[in-house]
Parts: C-alpha cells; structure tokens; sequence
C-alpha cells in the first residue's frame, strides 16, 4: 500500500520535510510523479505547467493525501512565462529550496536532414532555453531568499550517445547537461547544487508518441537494457527526490543516468 503524506509525518519526516519545492512540466508523467512524491515526502510543492486542468486534478490528488501543493499555469517555451512562475513561488511561499527543471517536447523522429526547422526551434526553446531560463531565475529566488539550494534537471539517456532519428531531442538534452555541469561550478560555493538525471525509457506519454512512428521501440529498447524492462514515472521520481534531499547533500554536477542499466 502506498504510503500518504499523512501516514508518513505521523512516523517521521520526510527527506524532503519543509522544503519549497517548483516542479516544472508537472501536470503529467514524470514531472506528475514527481510533485506528488515530493509532496509524500514533506516538501510544499508548486506544480508548473500549460493545462490548468490537469494541474488541479494532481494538485487535489496530492491535497486529499494530506500533502501540501499549488499551481501556476505557465508556458515554459516563454521566458517571461517561466520568470513569473518562479517569481509568484517565492511570493505566495516565501522561497524556494529545492527546483526539479521536467519540462521537455519531442519533435517527430526524423533523420537529422529531414528534421523541420520549425521544429527544431520550438524542441530548443522548450527543452533547452526553457530549462536554462527556468535555472537562471531558481537561482536567483534561491540566493535572494534560502541563501542555498539544489536544482536538478531532466535529461536523458539519449544525451550520452548518437541517436538516430532523434538527434534535436538528443542535443538538447546533451545542452542541459553542459548547463548543468557549468551551473554546479559556478553556484557551488554560493550553496547551491545544481544535478541531472538521465532517464531511460520510461512509459510516459512522450513514449507513446514515439510508439505512434515506430510501433517496436519500447521492444527494441529494452532489448538493450540490462533489465529488460522500461521505467515507472515514480522510478524517475524517486531519484529526482533523493538528489534534491539533504541525504544528496555532497553531490553536485552530476547527470545521473536512471536507466536500467542502459548505459552500463
């Protein structure tokens, strides 16, 4: 049986107890996952993404678990969209502590000459732009109000290798990586940690859009994974949640890769 924030504060905190937490991309798959366990797990969490009703519907799932959650409605291809979020965190909460950068879009798998430069364009003013937009404005709420702080992004696997068919998706994720390496550097003595996770193949509904072009993918993919399976939302979520906790307190500057063992 799945453990409530409720149940859990009774026994004993959370490793994520009193902490302020933003969670971009949030009102689905693992950004969904994520805002809910944090929430388990102690954190006040504001969930930021475009569609208002599924933002409701995760944040009342969290509340009528005893957790403690908002929303902000945002487009995180927008930089004064993803400025405003943040600056309204800090408003209504006084914070902010912990950051999980989710958001990301996949473009139609193509070879890289027949990739559309409409689509190139939005995939990088999501997945790359936002997230270095979103990190610039954490950090300042960061330094302004906690004093520290841990941001994390989410990459993925696909960051580390050639990818065909997906080689935008893939550079973009191999941006984020490079921001948040250069981030860990610079913030570090500040306080604040700056991390990535890398995950694999995960059933979200990003995966789905890639099952609709190539209907063996999810097969194929864990054919390559040691073990043999793809990943839960709530799998990503919880590595996101440890890195961000104080049990992650020493570790910075690292794209963690949680993957089944893909990349071993």
């Amino acid at each position: 049986m799945q453990t409530t924030t409720r149940q859990k504060n009774n026994n004993c905190e959370g490793m994520l107890s009193n902490k302020v937490a933003l969670v971009t991309g949030a009102s689905r798959g693992i950004g969904a996952a994520a805002a809910k366990l944090f929430a388990e797990e102690g954190a006040l969490v504001t969930l930021i993404a475009r569609t208002e009703a599924a933002l409701r519907s995760v944040v009342e799932e969290i509340t009528a678990h005893g957790g403690r959650a908002d929303y902000i409605v945002a487009d995180l291809a927008n930089s004064a969209s993803i400025e405003r979020a943040v600056q309204m965190t800090v408003e209504r909460h006084g914070r902010l502590d912990i950051a999980f950068n989710n958001v990301g879009i996949l473009i139609p798998v193509s070879p890289l000459a027949e990739v559309k430069e409409e689509d190139f364009d939005l995939l990088n003013a999501v997945n790359y732009k936002g997230i270095w937009v979103a990190m610039k404005a954490e950090i300042k709420a960061m330094l302004s109000t906690a004093g520290a702080g841990a941001i994390l992004n989410n990459s993925s696997v696909g960051s580390f290798i050639g990818n065909p068919g997906l080689s935008a998706y893939a550079a973009s994720k191999r941006a984020v990586n490079s921001l948040t390496e250069t981030a860990a550097i610079e913030y570090g003595p500040a306080g604040i940690r700056v991390n990535a996770i890398a995950p694999g193949t995960t059933m979200t509904e990003m995966i789905e859009q890639w099952v609709a072009q190539d209907p063996a993918i999810i097969e194929k993919n864990n054919s390559l994974t040691p073990l043999r399976r793809a990943a839960d939302p709530n799998e990503i979520a919880q590595a996101a949640a440890w890195l961000l906790s104080d049990h992650a307190s020493y570790i910075t500057g690292v794209v963690l890769p949680v993957d089944g063992g893909r990349r071993a």
